[in-house]
């Protein structure tokens, strides 16, 4: 049973696997549940694209770490972490509209008054235009990269988590 005290945390890969990079955030939280064993207060959920779907979910956590492509006209393969003020201002100028509808998701909690400490870890998409199920090679050369970055936000929030044993079994 988790303690009532420990802070709920929210792991959310968002983007839309048809889309070649857009699917990025969906990919490595694949590769996040199928690598490691989380404590009771962290929630590792596949967003996709529900955007405003997800506002019970995001206003319930008390710390949000967002994994997604980042449009920022750098080079593709670019990580990003965008944290505080960052968030508002690169999402607007997003072409993606569940980017959108996740930060008027958080707007939403402000209005009651229940918005989490939120971090978006990303990375330069090179095509999300193009139907594709795969990731282009650059970015699926990045999901480890991203991951690290995942596991660094919860240590950095006191999480510990271990490494699944090979074959889905685990420790007890």
């Amino acid at each position: 049973m988790p303690d009532k005290n420990q802070k709920k945390i929210t792991v959310l890969g968002v983007g839309n696997i048809l889309f070649a990079d857009e699917g990025v955030g969906v990919r490595v939280m694949e590769a996040l549940e199928d690598r490691y064993e989380f404590p009771e207060n962290v929630s590792l959920v596949d967003g996709g694209v529900l955007g405003l779907n997800l506002l019970g979910t995001i206003c319930d956590a008390d710390e949000l770490i967002v994994i997604d492509a980042v449009k920022n006209g750098e080079p593709p393969g670019t990580l990003h972490r965008l944290v505080g003020d960052e968030i508002p201002k690169r999402i607007l100028a997003k072409n993606s509209i569940h980017q959108v509808d996740l930060l008027e998701t958080l707007t939403a909690c402000q209005m009651i008054d229940k918005v989490p400490e939120t971090v978006i870890i990303g990375v330069e998409p090179e095509d999300i235009e193009n139907l594709d199920l795969e990731l282009t090679p650059i970015i699926r050369e990045k999901v480890d990269d991203l991951v690290d970055m995942a596991l660094n936000e919860l240590k950095r929030l006191g999480v510990t988590v271990r490494p699944r044993i090979a074959g889905g079994a685990s420790c007890a």
